[in-house]
């Protein structure tokens, strides 16, 4: 267990994440069967099995994208004493998803298997292959590493005695005899491969060809950019520049569009925030080219404005011996230190928000890293009530407000004792109210009377029924609530045919956990449900085989589903 004076933010463990870890740990020791189980809530456990190991992983990333090649290509091989397995997969897509593992630990940074494989056994792998088969014409540029990764997913993992890593949280290895191992396999396993399949080996070089064009293109679009920028008077007209030429001080506020950039100009500080209006919805940058990214008006002011260019320059890395022209991104040129997207609180300015997100992601990603990157919280509503003036989050928010302020002038006084209740238990009332409204509704949705819910208040206890159980049998049918899971285990044992018996109670919950709104077909029908997978809106606890089930939040109560 974690020591709390150690561990003094938290020593609570996350399912997601144990889930997340245990998962890849699976996939990276085939066969191998890791079961997790969470004993603070009842039935939930999961099991992790992948015959196929990394194959596997790498096909269920790109599960949800358009493969070049159905089938990944896999190499296994060990040499001195090193094992070295690696999958990679193409797809359509204009960015990578490389992943590197030693010893069945996650290394973030890479390292010398990375080196390894892109710099010397990929890119020289396809390169290669690319001219002995005369794929590479004259006027194409030669293929970087940029090039030859683009719409590539990759699991590459090294298994090896006495790793050493870059620092403790071994993000990083540095074993200098792993790149060699790793190079030498790889590239000869990728050249057997495309000697073994020629037609896939072209649709690959093509894939690097095109990629290779549309850099060159992105350069000197790129470039044409940077020149706007030097001999158009240096900044976008729209800008509303600040005075303060410090990038320490100064702050840039991205918002959505003319109107928006109107008023935040009237309310802005002159000396320190500057104001860069953008009109309408950007282009989607992880769904397109970079050239194309660059014919966009709003991209290219935006990289104008905050200054720091784009993209790794020619696109090759800096460890193949290239350097970065002109154009490419510097973060000493960045004009502002905070960059504020602010954009409406709405479904739209959500959107508008998650694009510029993804562009600076994908182009700019040391802001983020830096943290140079602030999204604003504007307010949703504004309410005005005489003299007082209140800006609103939410909608809870909101709810909140107007009941205070409905009940500024209300005073509520009891008939029997003629005492006032006091303004702020009012208050607590008309939210409890508000509450006990929502539940009535969940109640009445999934086929139970609320009346008769609350007759079955226990009063010593002061709780209500967990468990709603509806039997349709004919025309007829019953309610029946219970306060516990065990109550409604002692009645599924006593009526086995509902199909309510505690061990089915708790396997249908942990299906119901992977899908929800499962159907059945049949005669009768049996709900049951926990008030928590209520307010969630999801399906009954339990019900039995062969039977049918009322349509509970979809459709109309006591209604038979086919």
């Amino acid at each position: 267990m974690p020591d709390p004076e150690i561990f003094t933010i938290t020593t609570e463990y996350k399912f997601e994440i144990l889930h997340y870890r245990l998962r890849e740990l699976a996939f990276l020791n085939p066969g191998i069967t890791i079961t997790l189980a969470d004993e603070r809530e009842e039935g939930k456990s999961e099991s992790f099995f992948y015959k196929e190991g990394i194959v596997q992983f790498v096909k269920q990333i790109g599960e949800n994208k358009h493969v070049i090649h159905a089938k990944p290509i896999s190499f296994h091989s060990t040499k001195d004493e090193v094992i070295v397995d690696c999958v990679i997969q193409y797809n359509s897509s204009y960015n990578d998803q490389i992943l590197c593992f030693a010893n069945s630990i996650a290394n973030f940074d890479g390292g010398t298997h990375l080196t390894g494989f892109s710099r010397a056994a990929l890119t020289r792998a396809i390169n290669q292959y690319a001219k002995a088969n005369k794929l590479l014409k004259e006027k194409d540029p030669s293929l970087s590493g940029d090039d030859v990764r683009e719409g590539l997913i990759c699991i590459l993992s090294v298994k090896l005695p006495n790793p050493r890593f870059e620092s403790q949280t071994k993000v990083k290895l540095v074993n200098g005899e792993v790149e060699g191992i790793v190079s030498s396999i790889v590239y000869e396993g990728l050249m057997g491969y495309f000697d073994s399949n020629p037609s896939l080996g072209k649709k690959i070089v093509d894939k690097c060809l095109t990629a290779a064009r549309a850099r060159e293109a992105a350069r000197k679009a790129r470039d044409t950019v940077r020149k706007t920028a030097m001999t158009g008077g240096g900044l976008p007209g729209k800008l509303a520049d600040c005075s303060d030429r410090d990038p320490v001080n100064t702050e840039l506020y991205i918002v959505e569009g003319d109107s928006a950039g109107g008023s935040a100009k009237q309310g802005r500080d002159r000396k320190f925030q500057a104001i860069l209006p953008i009109r309408g919805k950007l282009i989607n940058v992880e769904k397109a080219r970079l050239d194309k990214v660059l014919e966009n008006r709003e991209i290219r002011t935006m990289i104008t404005a905050i200054g720091t260019g784009i993209g790794s320059g020619n696109s090759k890395d800096e460890d193949e011996g290239n350097s970065k022209d002109e154009g490419a991104f510097n973060i000493e040129k960045l004009r502002y230190h905070k960059i504020i997207i602010m954009t409406d609180a709405d479904v739209d300015g959500s959107h508008i928000r998650t694009l510029l997100l993804t562009f600076l992601y994908r182009q700019m990603p040391e802001l983020l890293k830096q943290g140079y990157v602030y999204i604003a919280q504007p307010p949703l509503y504004k309410v005005t009530r005489k003299k007082r003036v209140e800006y609103i989050d939410d909608d809870v928010q909101m709810t909140k407000m107007l009941l205070d302020i409905g009940s500024e002038d209300v005073r509520l006084r009891s008939l029997e004792n003629d005492k006032e209740v006091a303004k702020k238990q009012l208050g607590e009332i008309l939210e409890l109210l508000q509450s006990l409204d929502k539940f009535a509704r969940a109640i009445h949705r999934h086929g139970g009377d609320f009346s008769e819910y609350l007759e079955q208040r226990n009063a010593k206890k002061k709780s209500l029924p967990s468990h709603l159980v509806k039997i349709w049998e004919g025309n007829s049918e019953t309610v029946h609530y219970f306060h516990s899971e065990d109550a409604l285990a002692k009645f599924g044992t006593a009526n086995p045919d509902l199909g309510c018996s505690a061990k089915r109670t708790k396997r249908t919950k942990r299906r119901l956990a992977k899908r929800r709104g499962s159907r059945r077909r049949g005669g009768s029908a049996v709900q049951a449900r926990s008030q928590a997978e209520e307010k969630r809106g999801a399906s009954p606890a339990c019900a039995p085989r062969g039977t049918a089930r009322a349509h509970g939040s979809r459709g109309n109560p006591g209604q038979a589903q086919p």
